[in-house]
């Protein structure tokens, strides 16, 4: 049977609840991807595309959050996750995630901008709101931190010492752009909960479903955050890596 992480080499005390924030930001990504799908799917209508811009907008919050909180928080945990495992892997599925991530984002920028532009009987204004500008940025933001870590870590790869000096920035745009994606995802709930003009009761489900969903996408949140800035929860070089660095420093 293969060990878990917790149990390949001895664990200080402060990783007694790793596994536990771990395996809580998979069920709370699953659970609001599930609630987006189910609000947008159940209560508006379900999904389509070009022919019916209306539906085709309904993938636009689902492969949003699908893409910039759930794939990219996975791909901040994966050097929290796999800290056993040799860099360069744990660099592929960082990247990996990342692409995705930027996949799902694409068509959901292409499915607001098309139930926009293609509405009936007259188009609808783009970027108009604090949300679409907000948005954008994250957006912008996300694929420009996506191109400067590939080409600093992965390829070409700069020296040891620029990849050094770069990995603070690199770390703080992370968690940064990845609080501007949960932000800009709360601002989209409210605009919608705004246009549809949802009843205060509780005992609407829609309003039931929404409040859940605001909750989960906290909660996931705040515990991505936390166990990616939790310096116990740090990923250590391995033995190998530190003879590399060593070699790169005195070539």
């Amino acid at each position: 049977m293969q060990k878990s992480y917790d149990e390949i080499q001895p664990q200080p005390t402060s990783l007694r609840f790793f596994t536990l924030f771990v395996v809580l930001s998979q069920i709370l990504g699953v659970l609001v991807v599930v609630m987006v799908g189910v609000w947008m799917g159940h209560f508006h209508g379900g999904f389509g595309w070009m022919e019916n811009p209306g539906l085709e907008f309904n993938y636009h919050p689902l492969f949003m959050v699908l893409g910039l909180v759930f794939l990219y928080g996975d791909a901040m945990l994966a050097y929290r996750v796999f800290r056993y495992e040799r860099k360069l892997y744990i660099k592929i599925v960082h990247t990996c995630l990342h692409a995705g991530a930027i996949i799902f984002a694409a068509v959901g920028l292409k499915a607001v901008f098309d139930s926009h532009n293609l509405a009936k009987p007259k188009p609808i204004a783009n970027l108009y709101s604090w949300h679409a500008w907000m948005g954008l940025a994250t957006v912008i933001l996300f694929a420009s931190q996506f191109v400067f870590g590939f080409v600093s870590y992965l390829w070409p790869k700069l020296s040891q010492n620029a990849r050094e000096l770069y990995m603070p920035l690199h770390r703080f745009w992370g968690m940064a752009i990845y609080v501007m994606a949960i932000a800009t995802a709360f601002m989209g709930m409210i605009e919608k909960i705004g246009f549809i003009g949802l009843t205060s009761s509780l005992q609407d489900p829609e309003r039931l479903l929404t409040n859940m969903l605001g909750l989960a996408l906290l909660c996931l949140g705040l515990v991505v955050i936390y166990v990616v800035s939790h310096p116990d929860y740090k990923r250590q070089p391995l033995a190998e890596e530190q003879t590399l660095q060593l070699q790169e420093y005195q070539e």
